[in-house]
């Protein structure tokens, strides 16, 4: 019996030049552009108009300008779109550490509201009376406990019994969410004098500061990213993380404690997924809601796989997917496109981002078309 060889067969890439994976980027960022330009066309829009709206929808017609008070801040639009990028890349910070070492963490939804639930107990109940220093220090504080903590319940089980860490993490997100929930009908979280189910604004004293007319999380989270790059880089503990990631059969040969590994990394990653909730609700918000993740904890799953894991470039791929965002709202309002519609130019923008990888990791080889011939590879 003669066997023939497949039409076209997937082969894992040994090695890609620096220089290749940039020009498949490229490519794969105009193909984005042009799908997204025909789709927009097809419904009968300019898409010129389209994307020079959600640019200047995202960023405004300058980045920097001084405000009504005479002092140089983001413009408006700027610092809604740097809101959510600091959101986004801060969250993918904490999704990378657990997504190194093969555990999929995918409640960074949850992890993001128990932070911002803790530390939002804090500034309801005293708001007005400790100092400003020390309402921040113990916000930031419990943020990050009550986010490590909510991280490490998973992976207790996963250690313990072998759960699925995937269906786990996600479950978690919807009790954060009830939780919520819940707090908003409680009389103590409610605004004094009323029963009406919403949780109160927060004094100014638990307010972080402003740098540029943003909170001041966007320089810190700027600062984590090069923390966590370091901690890949230069650390032990970084190191573990990527051999468990690597091979949890060659970690324990090597003589590492995989199960403590995992319980380590998880409570980190829960700890500043914790740290973004409480940025969230003291910078960003000024109150606690069912809405203050924002969809980040599963948006930013889309950062931390376009950067490869790369902290540093989290910080590019986190704005490029705040300015779509905002811009997908501009041209809401400036030209009347449908949300599913801009929603669906997101989706295919991102697709072809994410499909790229695909074809920076593997190659086509396609069946030569005469004897003889060798096989043809792309």
């Amino acid at each position: 019996m003669i066997h023939q060889e497949p039409f076209v067969r997937v082969v894992k890439r040994t090695a890609i030049s620096k220089r290749k994976v940039m020009l498949f980027r490229l490519i794969a960022l105009a193909g984005a552009l042009l799908a997204g330009a025909l789709l927009v066309a097809l419904l009968g829009y300019d898409p010129i108009q389209m994307y020079s709206d959600m640019v200047s929808g995202a960023l405004g017609n300058s980045l920097l300008a001084v405000n009504r008070k005479g002092v140089l801040a983001f413009s408006t639009s700027s610092q809604a779109t740097l809101k959510i990028a600091t959101l986004l890349l801060v969250t993918a910070l904490g999704l990378t550490m657990a997504f190194k070492m093969r555990f999929w963490n995918i409640g960074g939804e949850g992890q993001i509201l128990v932070g911002a639930i803790s530390c939002s107990y804090i500034a309801i109940h005293y708001g007005e009376v400790w100092p400003q220093w020390l309402l921040l220090l113990v916000m930031f504080v419990v943020s990050c406990i009550g986010g490590g903590l909510y991280g490490l319940l998973p992976a207790l089980f996963k250690a313990r019994w072998g759960t699925n860490e995937t269906l786990f993490t996600l479950m978690l997100n919807y009790i954060a969410i009830h939780f919520i929930t819940y707090l908003q009908y409680q009389p103590t979280w409610q605004i004094p004098g009323t029963t009406f189910p919403k949780i109160r604004d927060f004094a100014a004293s638990t307010r972080l500061p402003m740098v540029l007319g943003v909170h001041v999380g966007w320089i810190i989270a700027l600062l984590l990213a090069v923390l966590v790059y370091l901690y890949f880089a230069k650390t032990k503990q970084g190191y573990e993380v990527s051999v468990v990631g690597e091979s949890a059969n060659t970690a324990r040969y090597a003589g590492m404690n995989v199960s403590r590994i995992i319980l380590r990394t998880m409570f980190i990653s829960g700890a500043i997924c914790g740290f973004a909730g409480f940025m969230q609700v003291s910078g960003a918000d000024g109150s606690l809601t069912t809405d203050t993740a924002s969809g980040a904890g599963f948006t930013s799953i889309t950062v931390a796989w376009l950067s490869g894991m790369n902290p540093l470039l989290m910080i590019i791929y986190s704005i490029f997917i705040a300015i779509l965002a905002r811009g997908a709202g501009r041209i809401q309002t400036t030209m009347g496109i449908p949300k599913s519609a801009a929603d669906m130019l997101i989706g295919i923008i991102l697709f072809f981002m994410l499909g790229v990888e695909f074809f920076i990791n593997y190659r086509l080889i396609f069946r030569a078309g005469r004897r003889g011939e060798e096989a043809k590879a792309v």
